[in-house]
């Protein structure tokens, strides 16, 4: 039987289930799979997290260098997020270069943390013009089983709290924690045969006509959004899904951050 046969067997199958009121692994449509965050994980690393959302497994290490800033932002530190997707984490996954798959996730992930202005920039500079902190945070998808984007923006602002700037290693002087000012948290949504499903797993993903995710702040101000899918979404639709977001990352952040 082929890949595209099976596909679409298991594309039916969910629709069917979403249909009549459910989902393949029993939740209902606006829960979670169990997530878990263990951190520092990475010794050489300044702050890492290692985030599960169901059998979906995403490993973020954030780490600090000293450089020069960008010519616009003098007297701002400087913050780069990458993403890598290993083949052995999903059959979908090709090596080589970053693909559009990992620049978007890396960017969304980036958008969120800029958006909310999770960490204070002009403080991470030392000397303006000349010397800065750069913020490397790199997302590796260890397993893919659907929501990779919660999974990676929990992981990189787990991996953002608890660091400490590494100031004596470099002989530099002034605070050694890194100003954290915000804690955005992604809520991904699909929608099925008309329904809104949180935190969806991999085929359905794959069945669903459109995705949104929604990132907001601890104030529950949006910090981000991205659409993904051919389909479309109606206003109401994305109202409530904003809401949905909203509530769902209040309950992420309140026990896992």
């Amino acid at each position: 039987m082929g890949l595209e046969i099976v596909d679409d067997i298991r594309e039916d199958y969910v629709y069917d289930l979403v249909k009549s009121g459910k989902r393949e692994d029993g939740r209902g449509f606006r829960e979670y799979r169990q997530i878990s965050v263990e951190r520092d994980l990475i010794k050489r690393a300044e702050g890492s997290a290692r985030v599960k959302v169901g059998d979906t497994d995403v490993l973020v290490g954030v780490k600090l260098e000293l450089g020069e800033p960008f010519p616009d932002t003098p007297d701002k530190g400087v913050l780069i997020t990458n993403a890598e997707l290993v083949p052995l984490a999903s059959p979908g996954f090709e090596s080589g270069p970053p693909n559009e798959n990992s620049i978007q996730l890396a960017r969304v992930v980036d958008r969120g943390i800029r958006g909310s202005e999770t960490t204070d920039l002009e403080k991470l500079c030392i000397e303006e013009g000349e010397k800065v902190w750069i913020v490397f945070i790199d997302i590796h998808i260890l397993d893919d089983n659907g929501n990779l984007m919660d999974a990676a923006a929990l992981g990189a602002i787990a991996s953002l709290l608890n660091i400490r700037i590494p100031n004596e290693k470099y002989g530099v002087t002034g605070e050694n924690t890194l100003p954290i000012r915000d804690t955005p948290v992604a809520v991904t949504m699909v929608k099925i045969e008309g329904n809104i499903l949180v935190d969806p797993n991999f085929d359905e993903e794959n069945a669903a006509t459109s995705k949104l995710t929604v990132i907001s702040n601890a104030d529950g101000t949006l910090s981000g959004m991205q659409k993904s899918g051919s389909g479309g979404l109606k206003e109401e639709e994305i109202a409530e899904m904003v809401e949905i977001g909203i509530e769902k990352a209040g309950e992420i952040r309140e026990s896992y951050l």
